[in-house]
């Protein structure tokens, strides 16, 4: 089931990628598409780039063309559906290309009650697979609407919806919206679908129980014609998501009445890279006031306690390369990271998000935010704040200075002559300067110019492949890792520019997980970076299986339900599901790891508290992993 969500984080982590320029984003429909198809189109910042176009043949199969264009890259995928009275999916047949432009196709049958099916990561069979309705890898759009067609016929026979692999999904009826285009009235009505994800699944609905937009991101997908509701959907989604956040928050943030006590507990020390076992840890408000050794006496009164016997307690750890969602701020929290750097967002999303942060109506870290400029073009990046002159970068930096942003990203398609005048304008407003070192450019002449930082180590590799000018192009990802191995990194050349970076004291922001993921991962594979955290949930050991199976994210051969379904998937996206890095590979022994992600707020006394009360009282005072 292709979702609009997960196309969204797409757009946003390999904006400027394409394998040609394009004129126009929005790709012609093939000639074999009827002319009585119902069109849906895909909107990207409110420009379309594809189509979802849906018809009907004598044999009552339901047959759709899906595609989108993303500055050469997005899928385009034919697909027919044949379903039972009950609105399942008996039959279904996908073939074209993913998002990457890989060749995919897949197939699933349901015949007397047994299942049968075929993609590129599963060759799998269910014997009870009767009343279930199959969660595709490959299927457009419609088949989300299928399935909320399937829920709803469930719920009106009072009846649980199973799905395939599986695990089970829920329908809720949340608001009807009047919306009118060219004269035409209808009143659509969003649904809210709950088992495929850690957050909802949201849909737009017909009278007639159609699908008629799907809202999400920067992206979203609209019946053709009422292109400009989409504006209307977005606000009234938005009021729903922000209620929903601000329930949770109210729910599970708890602000203790006087001190907080963590006793007991082992304390990984950041400077010293140890464990320091059987300590007690006060915090008084945001701050951390006192770290000794636990006496074992009973905490003064009014005082909240925690025991943290047989636990480990560390500093708020620190996400360097994100893009923040609604969703991935309440991961960010369960996963201990109370801080992250924002490195391309929307200014009006981000905006909003951070107040609700700061409000208590959202869980969420930290927010450092970098402010993202890039050239326009068919490259551009799908965040709008574009500069083709030098009169555009100093303004766009000063922009984003009175705002409050502390970075300026450059992306790939800056023209060059134009990063020593947006490094000048920053630094002169107190910013930092980082980004991709835009095309024609190499990482020294980038630093030479003016950047503080460097995005992604492909960067850093493509500073000894001079010839390769176009870096907007997949020749940043494909060349990196044909020809990296044979660097001499002992070479003059390499420590010569190693050398370069030391004296100008340049950042490098690696984001090696994304690159394992990116060369290592292959189809029906847990990707690489995530192996380590789902495969003792695959293989668990006697301590382990009971956990396992109250675990939402249980990975066994036949009891395997939609997230971690997401993770078998090819390419270096489907990871982006889960957000947890690997804790076993990289370059850094383990306390080193920890104690380069949380170096920044040490727990000592006096330093601010990786906890956040629910009035979110804390200082901002600071020094979603992106492809390169």
């Amino acid at each position: 089931m292709i979702r609009l969500t997960q196309w969204a984080i797409i757009f946003l982590c390999l904006a400027s990628s394409a394998y040609a320029p394009q004129q126009s984003p929005l790709p012609e429909l093939p000639a074999d598409i009827p002319t009585s198809a119902v069109i849906r189109l895909v909107l990207t910042d409110n420009a379309p780039s594809g189509q979802d176009a849906i018809w009907l043949t004598p044999d009552d199969s339901i047959h759709e063309f899906f595609q989108f264009n993303d500055r050469g890259r997005g899928p385009k995928i034919y697909t027919t559906y044949r379903l039972d009275q009950n609105g399942l999916i008996v039959s279904e047949e996908s073939k074209g290309v993913d998002y990457m432009k890989s060749p995919v196709e897949e197939r699933f049958s349901l015949v007397e009650g047994k299942a049968v099916w075929k993609n590129q990561a599963e060759d799998e069979r269910q014997a009870e697979a009767a009343g279930k309705f199959y969660v595709d890898l490959n299927g457009g759009p419609e088949s989300g609407a299928i399935l909320a067609r399937a829920l709803l016929i469930a719920q009106e026979n009072g009846k649980q919806l199973g799905v395939l692999p599986s695990g089970s999904a829920t329908i809720r009826r949340l608001q009807s919206v009047p919306v009118e285009a060219g004269g035409v009235k209808q009143t659509v009505t969003l649904y809210e679908i709950n088992g495929l994800a850690f957050t909802p699944t949201y849909i737009w609905l017909t009278e007639q129980n159609q699908l008629f937009a799907s809202i999400s991101g920067w992206s979203s997908l609209v019946r053709k014609g009422f292109e400009s509701t989409a504006v209307t959907l977005k606000e009234s989604q938005q009021k729903v998501e922000n209620a929903r956040a601000a329930e949770l928050a109210q729910k599970l943030t708890h602000k203790p009445a006087g001190d907080l006590v963590i006793r007991n507990v082992s304390l990984f020390d950041s400077p010293s890279k140890s464990v320091v076992e059987n300590q007690r840890v006060t915090v008084r408000g945001n701050k951390i006031v006192t770290i000794e050794p636990d006496p074992g006496t009973p905490a003064a009164t009014g005082v909240t306690v925690i025991e943290g016997k047989g636990k480990m307690l560390l500093p708020g750890l620190w996400d360097m390369h994100a893009h923040l969602y609604e969703e991935n701020a309440f991961l960010d929290i369960a996963s201990g990271v109370t801080t992250v750097r924002d490195l391309g967002n929307p200014i009006d999303h981000l905006t909003r998000l951070r107040q609700q942060i700061d409000a208590g109506g959202q869980i969420g870290p930290r927010v450092v935010p970098a402010g993202f400029i890039d050239g326009p073009g068919p490259f551009e990046g799908p965040i709008k704040v574009l500069a083709a002159t030098p009169e555009e970068a100093l303004q766009r930096v000063d922009h984003y200075a009175d705002l409050g942003y502390v970075q300026i990203k450059i992306y790939s398609s800056v023209k060059p002559e134009l990063v020593p005048v947006i490094a000048q304008e920053a630094h002169k407003r107190g910013l930092r300067v980082s980004g991709h070192v835009p095309a024609n450019m190499i990482a020294e002449q980038f630093v030479r110019d003016g950047a503080d930082e460097i995005q992604h180590m492909n960067f850093v590799f493509l500073n000894f492949m001079p010839d390769v000018k176009e870096t907007r192009t997949p020749a940043r990802f494909i060349e990196p890792g044909k020809r990296g191995a044979g660097i001499d990194l002992h070479s003059q050349q390499v420590n010569d520019f190693i050398a370069f970076l030391k004296q100008h004291h340049t950042i490098i922001d690696p984001t090696m997980g994304v690159w394992e993921s990116t060369y290592l991962s292959r189809p029906g594979q847990m990707p690489a970076v995530d192996a380590p955290m789902f495969r003792p949930l695959a293989n668990p050991g006697p301590k382990s299986d009971q956990g396992r199976r109250r675990s939402p994210a249980r990975i066994g051969s036949t009891d395997r339900p939609a997230i971690p379904r997401l993770l078998r998937q090819h390419g270096p996206h489907a990871q982006k599901a889960v957000r947890q890095r690997n804790p076993d590979r990289g370059w850094h022994r383990p306390g080193e790891r920890l104690r380069v992600s949380t170096r920044t707020r040490d727990l000592r006394p006096g330093r601010h508290s990786g906890a956040r009360s629910s009035s979110h009282g804390h200082s901002r005072s600071a020094n979603r992993h992106a492809h390169g």
